[in-house]
């Protein structure tokens, strides 16, 4: 019989449940007398068969005030999904079920404003106002809880009903208003919202001593910040004076179900919710550090391997032999010893910058080689920035190097057109180099001052 009336609360038969009650007519008070996980007026109330919960109701009200095994009544699942007659009917019948709690401590009212269920949002708290001001797991209230779920509309509706300044102004067990969680939330209408069309303290510190602003400015940047940070602005929001020292790098305790926080640890940062476009952007930033590492690797390599054979191998070659005097006793020109650099004897202080040029590119590639290679967290877009300003000394370096190089090994009869070459090469090449020295000082002064901007509009 029992699986008979669960199959008939399933399809919302009125048919099959008469049947049943006329085969047996105290088949519903067993659901009362014995412990089930759920009754049938649950599964109607769950599935939205206003005709069989009517029907249930008008034969056994008493069953309005069974809970299942979740602690939850029929009207706590009518309210969650919205179904506005059924709500009507079950508290019709009782209307104290509003003020019962599931075993999450949540009424129907709750509920039905985790959901966005409006409608039945404003009929239950036309039965039982008093509903809406029982608190929850952490001394939130009703609005702390649409605020959390991102329900704007319930929000709107409770405010309308329920406009009082204490209930507006209510502060859960860390002190934080609804203002609080919808700026650390990053709900830009919630919070124009709460600004600007009712009589929300723009200036309430929780128990960390941070406002709103605080909050803002001080917890980890999004996209929105900017418009929140406008909006707190024009409602002449203010930071907090004498902020504790924990809170210099806080933002509320608890949004989402965070647990409070211990005077005694490091606070507890959550991280704000991003937006698709905001995650493809730090993932673009991510494969660009990773490719410029990748790419200076190889480069550096590269000079430091030509660095060392140069620096072993210099321009004109080793002398073969040892010679400080001819066969007829008159000295040598020049005197020199095995193995040591031609160039060195015959253009001395062209080796000498030859040399100097090929050791900087050399000492450079291998820097950025061992800074590499070391371990650390170079992963940022500066250090890699900084990177690559090394390998541009190195290249340099290298490219002076070939010059000193080809002037050394170029005869006479062609030295002068290669002089005349390699100046325009110099001249070019420190044109393109200060062009783009340029270009990333003038890149650096626009992020100065839009921080410098962004820096003003949080501080005010």
């Amino acid at each position: 019989m029992e699986k008979r009336l669960h199959e008939a609360a399933v399809k919302g038969s009125v048919e099959t449940l008469l049947i049943l009650l006329n085969e047996d007519e105290h088949i519903l008070d067993r659901f009362i007398i014995e412990r089930y996980r759920e009754t049938p007026l649950h599964i109607a109330a769950m599935l939205g068969h206003v005709d069989f919960s009517k029907e249930i109701l008008a034969r056994k009200p008493e069953l309005a005030a069974e809970l299942d095994y979740r602690r939850s009544s029929p009207l706590h699942l009518a309210a969650a999904k919205g179904y506005v007659e059924l709500v009507k009917a079950l508290i019709s019948v009782n209307p104290d079920m509003c003020l019962v709690c599931d075993r999450d401590g949540r009424n129907p009212l709750h509920l039905a404003a985790i959901n966005g269920r409006v409608d039945v949002l404003k009929e239950l708290a036309r039965i039982k106002p008093q509903a809406a001001r029982l608190l929850v797991d952490h001394g939130e209230n009703i609005l702390h809880l649409c605020v959390l779920h991102n329900q704007l509309d319930a929000l709107k509706c409770l405010v309308e009903i329920m406009a009082e300044h204490e209930f507006v102004n209510s502060k859960d067990d860390d002190g934080n208003t609804i203002l609080h969680l919808a700026v650390a939330e990053k709900q830009i209408e919630a919070v124009n919202y709460l600004l600007f069309n009712i009589s929300i303290e723009v200036n309430a510190e929780n128990s960390n001593g941070l406002t709103a602003l605080d909050i803002l400015s001080k917890g980890r940047r999004d996209m929105k910040d900017r418009e929140i940070g406008e909006s707190l602005y024009r409602a002449q929001a203010q930071s907090a004076k004498n902020t504790p020292l924990l809170a210099q790098n806080f933002v509320p305790t608890r949004t989402r179900g965070l647990t409070n926080l211990d005077p005694n640890e490091k606070p507890i940062i959550p991280t704000p919710a991003r937006e698709d476009s905001w995650e493809k952007y730090l993932k673009r930033q991510d494969d660009w550090v990773e490719k410029k590492r990748s790419a200076l690797m190889v480069v550096a390599s590269l000079i430091a391997t030509m660095a060392f054979q140069a620096g072993l191998n210099p321009p004109s070659g080793v002398w073969q032999d040892t010679k400080a005097v001819y066969s007829n006793s008159n000295p040598a020109e020049p005197p020199h010893d095995a193995g040591s650099s031609v160039m060195a004897y015959e253009y001395p202080e062209a080796y000498s910058f030859f040399l100097i040029c090929n050791t900087i590119g050399l000492i450079s590639s291998l820097s950025i080689i061992l800074l590499l290679i070391s371990g650390l967290p170079i992963r940022r877009r500066f250090f890699v920035l900084v990177l690559m300003v090394i390998m541009w000394v190195a290249i340099t370096s290298m490219a002076l190097t070939y010059v000193v190089a080809v002037l050394a090994l170029a005869s006479d009869k062609v030295a002068k057109s290669v002089i005349i070459v390699t100046e325009s090469v110099i001249v070019g090449w420190a044109g393109l180099m200060g062009l783009l020295i340029l270009a990333h000082f003038i890149r650096l002064i626009v992020k100065v001052v839009r921080k410098l901007r962004s820096w003003e509009t949080f501080q005010f």
